[in-house]
C-alpha cells in the first residue's frame, strides 16, 4: 500500500512524517539534518511505496512568502529533479510549530523533551501532513 510523506524543511533540520498505509492518519517519522534529506528519502522510497511528498510552505500572516521561502523552493526543485515520478504538493505551514508544542504538552511530553527542536520539527511535519489529508478528504466530499 502506498503512503504520503510530509516534510517540514528547515535550513538545519528537516522534520519528516508519514501516513499509515490506509492514509487515514499521520505520525512523525524522524528528524534529520538538511544536507542528508535527499539521500534519506531515496533510501526510504526503496523500502516503502510513497506516492506524494507534501512540503510545508513558509507563509507570513499577510499571505506573502517568508524569508525562508526561497530555501524551500530550492529544496522542492531538488526533489523534482531527484524524484521526477513523485507528486509534490506545497501546503501552508503557518502555526504548525505552535500547534506541535501544544500537542506535545497535551500529550504529556516532558518539558525537557519539548525543548529538543527536532521533536518540534517532526511533530510539525505530522501536523502538516494530517492537514493535507483532511483537505484531500474534504475535496472528495464535494
Amino acid at each position: 500500500m502506498t503512503r504520503i510523506i510530509g516534510i517540514d524543511y528547515g535550513k538545519k533540520r528537516v522534520g519528516i512524517a508519514i501516513t499509515d498505509p490506509l492514509m487515514i492518519g499521520a505520525s512523525g517519522l524522524t528528524t534529520i539534518s538538511a544536507h542528508e534529506v535527499l539521500d534519506f528519502l531515496a533510501g526510504y522510497f526503496e523500502r516503502e511505496e510513497v506516492e506524494c511528498i507534501v512540503v510545508g510552505k513558509p507563509v507570513q500572516m499577510n499571505n506573502t512568502g517568508s524569508e525562508s521561502l526561497p530555501l524551500v523552493e530550492q529544496f522542492v526543485a531538488s526533489l523534482k529533479k531527484k524524484f521526477p515520478n513523485k507528486k509534490i504538493a506545497l501546503l501552508d505551514e503557518r502555526f504548525t510549530s505552535k500547534m506541535a508544542v501544544r500537542a506535545m504538552i497535551e500529550g504529556g511530553m516532558k518539558k525537557s523533551r519539548r525543548r529538543i527542536k527536532g521533536n518540534i520539527d517532526m511533530m510539525s511535519a505530522a501536523i502538516l501532513l494530517q492537514s493535507f489529508l483532511e483537505q484531500e478528504r474534504n475535496k472528495n466530499k464535494i
